[in-house]
C-alpha cells in the first residue's frame, strides 16, 4: 500500500518549487495575454493562413527513399539493334557496376522487357561495410553509364512500396482516339521538353517511328507470266528469312528443333532478297528481285493502348534530390498545357500510386476531425466547446509543417500517419483545459475568462507531462538507423515538432479562443414534484415552530 510521503526528499522539494514557480509565471503571462486578446486572435488567423503556404513549400513523395542496398539499371538501344549489340554494350555497363566498391554482385539481362532494351540489378554490400549511401551510388553510376554511347542507360532506385508496377518511376500516359501519327507528334514535343528540364536525368517514349519495316510489292502480271503464285513467293520468303519451326530431330540422344533459315549474312538488308530464287511453272529458277519491289518505311515497333485508346507513355527518372511530387506537378502543369483538345492524360507505375493514394490525405484529415468533433460534442453536450478544442489542431499542424518545410523530411504516407496521430494527441490538451473550465463555471459560477484561466493553471502540469512523455518516447525514432530509418524518422519528426510547437500555442491561444467561442455553462434547475414541495413546507413549519419554542 502506498503511503503519503510526510517528509519529501530534497529532490522532490526542488521539483515542486520549480513547478510552482513555473505555474506562477505562466499564470502571470496568461493574464497579460488576456489583456491583448485581439492581438492573439490576429496571430491565430495568421497561423491558420500560413498552412496552405507551408504545404506548397514541402516536397512530397509516396514514401521516403530508403537505403535498400539495391540499384536498378534500364537501358534502351536503337530499335534495329540485335541481341549481340545489346549484350556487348551491357557487358561494359556490367563492368562499371562491378568496379564500384559498394557493389557486391551485379547482373544484366539483355532483351528485357522488350527486344531493344536491357535490365540490370546490382546488390550492395551491407551498410556497415560501405561509406556511400544507395542514393550516392546511384548518382555516381548514372554519371558513369552516360559515357556509354551505344545505349541510353540510367540507374535508379527500386520502388519504395510494393504494388507500384514495373518501369521507370514516372510514367506519363497520353491517350487519344486520334491517329498514332498525331499522338506521336504531341508526345515527342513533351519528351523534348522533359529532356531539356534539369529535374530529370533520363526519359524515353514508348511510341517511336524508328523501326524499319520492309514492304514488298509483287508484280502480279510478271509473276503470272512465269506461273509463279503468291503462295510460292510466300513460302520462299518464310523459308529463307523466318525462323519457323518444322519439327525435331534426335542427335546423340538429344532433341533439337529444325528451323529452316539462311545464314545471317544473307539476310542482313533488303538487298539480300535479290539473291533469292523462286521456282517458275516450267521448273526454272526465277530471281525473286525481278518479281518484287521493296520499300523500307519507318513504323512503330508496337502500337500501345491504354483504356482502349491509343496511347503514348513518356517515362522519366527524377534527378537526385527531386521529390516525386515536384516532378508530377511539373507534368500536371507544363506537360498538360501542351495537350490539345481531344487528348487526356494519366499516370502509370509508381507515379500512379502516388497520385491515387496521395489525394487521400485531405479526406483522412476531414474524417479524423469529424469523428473527434462528434465525440467531443457528446462529451461536453455542446457544439461550441469542441470547436475551441479543435483550434489546437491547426496550431499543432503548423508546427509540424514548419519542420517539414525546413527540410527535415518530405510529405509522404509516413509523415501523414504522424499528422493523423498528432491530431489525436494535441486534442487531449484542449480537452484537459475545457473540461476543468466547464466545471469551474458549473461549480463555482465563474465567467468564461476566469474559468479558463483557472483551468489552464490547474492543467499546466498534466499538459507538460503528457507532452514531455510523448516526445521522450519518440526520440528513438529520430535517431533510428538501418532498414526503415527514414520511415520512422518521418513519423517521429512530425509528432515531436507538432507537439512541441502546438503545446506552446495551445497554452496561450486556446484560452483566448475559449473566452470568445466557448459555451456559457450554468447549473441545471432542480426539478421538484408537488409532493416534495409539501414535504419541504411541513419541514419548514416544524423548524419554525421549534425555533419559537426555544425562544420562549
Amino acid at each position: 500500500m502506498l503511503k503519503a510521503n510526510e517528509k519529501p526528499s530534497k529532490f522532490e522539494t526542488t521539483v515542486h518549487h520549480f513547478l510552482d514557480r513555473m505555474t506562477a509565471r505562466y499564470e502571470k503571462m496568461l493574464g497579460g495575454i488576456m489583456q491583448m486578446r485581439p492581438v492573439v486572435i490576429v496571430f491565430a488567423v495568421i497561423v491558420f493562413g500560413t498552412l496552405p503556404i507551408l504545404f506548397k513549400f514541402i516536397p512530397s513523395e509516396l514514401a521516403p527513399s530508403e537505403d535498400k542496398g539495391v540499384l536498378v539499371l534500364m537501358g534502351t538501344a536503337p530499335s534495329n539493334a540485335n541481341l549481340d549489340y545489346i549484350e556487348n554494350t551491357m557487358e561494359r555497363v556490367n563492368g562499371i557496376l562491378a568496379d564500384q566498391p559498394e557493389v557486391a554482385f551485379a547482373q544484366v539481362f539483355s532483351g528485357v522487357p522488350s527486344s531493344n532494351q536491357a535490365f540490370g540489378i546490382a546488390s550492395m554490400v551491407p551498410w556497415s561495410e560501405r561509406t556511400a549511401s544507395q542514393a550516392e551510388v546511384v548518382k555516381r553510376v548514372t554519371g558513369l553509364v552516360k559515357d556509354v554511347p551505344e545505349m541510353a542507360v540510367t540507374a535508379f532506385q527500386m520502388p519504395e512500396l510494393p504494388g507500384a508496377g514495373s518501369g521507370l518511376p514516372i510514367q506519363f500516359v497520353i491517350t487519344t482516339p486520334n491517329s498514332f501519327e498525331s499522338l506521336f507528334q504531341i508526345s515527342s514535343d513533351i519528351l523534348a521538353k522533359v529532356k531539356n528540364n534539369g529535374m530529370f536525368v533520363y526519359s524515353d517514349l514508348d511510341l517511336n517511328y524508328d523501326s524499319a519495316t520492309m514492304k514488298i510489292k509483287i508484280d502480279k502480271d510478271k509473276a503470272g507470266a512465269y506461273g509463279v503464285t503468291m503462295q510460292d513467293i510466300g513460302i520462299t520468303l518464310s523459308t529463307m528469312m523466318a525462323d519457323g519451326y518444322v519439327n525435331r530431330i534426335d542427335l546423340n540422344g538429344r532433341s533439337y528443333e529444325v528451323i529452316p533459315q539462311v545464314e545471317r549474312k544473307y539476310r542482313l538488308n533488303p538487298e539480300s532478297l535479290k539473291g533469292y530464287y523462286v521456282r517458275a511453272a516450267n521448273g526454272n529458277a526465277i530471281p525473286l528481285g525481278s518479281l518484287v519491289t521493296i520499300d523500307v518505311v519507318s513504323e512503330p515497333r508496337s502500337l500501345p493502348h491504354f483504356n482502349q485508346l491509343n496511347s503514348a507513355t513518356v517515362g522519366a527518372v527524377p534527378a537526385p534530390g527531386v521529390a516525386m511530387g515536384d516532378a508530377i506537378n511539373w507534368f500536371q502543369t507544363e506537360a498538360v498545357s501542351m495537350l490539345p483538345s481531344g487528348y487526356q492524360y494519366d499516370f502509370m507505375g509508381e507515379s500512379r500510386q502516388f497520385v491515387t493514394e496521395g489525394n487521400a490525405l485531405y479526406t483522412t484529415f476531414a474524417l479524423a476531425l469529424a469523428i473527434i468533433f462528434l465525440v467531443l460534442a457528446i462529451q461536453f453536450e455542446s457544439l461550441r466547446d469542441p470547436l475551441v478544442i479543435l483550434v489546437s489542431v491547426p496550431l499543432a499542424i503548423c508546427g509540424a509543417l514548419i519542420a517539414l518545410a525546413w527540410g527535415a523530411a518530405t510529405m509522404n504516407i509516413y509523415s501523414q500517419v504522424g499528422l493523423i496521430t498528432l491530431i489525436g494527441l494535441i486534442t487531449k490538451h484542449g480537452i484537459l483545459i475545457c473540461e476543468v473550465a466547464k466545471e469551474e463555471q458549473l461549480l463555482h459560477k465563474k465567467d468564461r475568462m476566469a474559468a479558463v484561466m483557472e483551468a489552464a493553471k490547474i492543467r499546466l502540469r498534466p499538459i507538460l507531462m503528457t507532452t514531455a512523455a510523448m516526445i521522450a518516447g519518440l526520440i528513438p525514432l529520430l535517431y533510428a538507423t538501418g532498414a526503415g530509418a527514414a520511415q520512422r524518422f518521418s513519423i517521429g519528426i512530425v509528432i515531436v515538432a507538432g507537439l512541441a510547437i502546438g503545446t506552446l500555442f495551445t497554452l496561450f491561444v486556446l484560452p483566448v479562443i475559449y473566452t470568445y467561442l466557448a459555451s456559457v455553462h450554468k447549473p441545471l434547475p432542480v426539478f421538484v414534484e408537488d409532493k416534495d414541495l409539501e414535504k419541504l413546507k411541513r419541514a419548514d413549519e416544524a423548524r419554525h415552530a421549534l425555533k419559537e419554542a426555544r425562544e420562549q
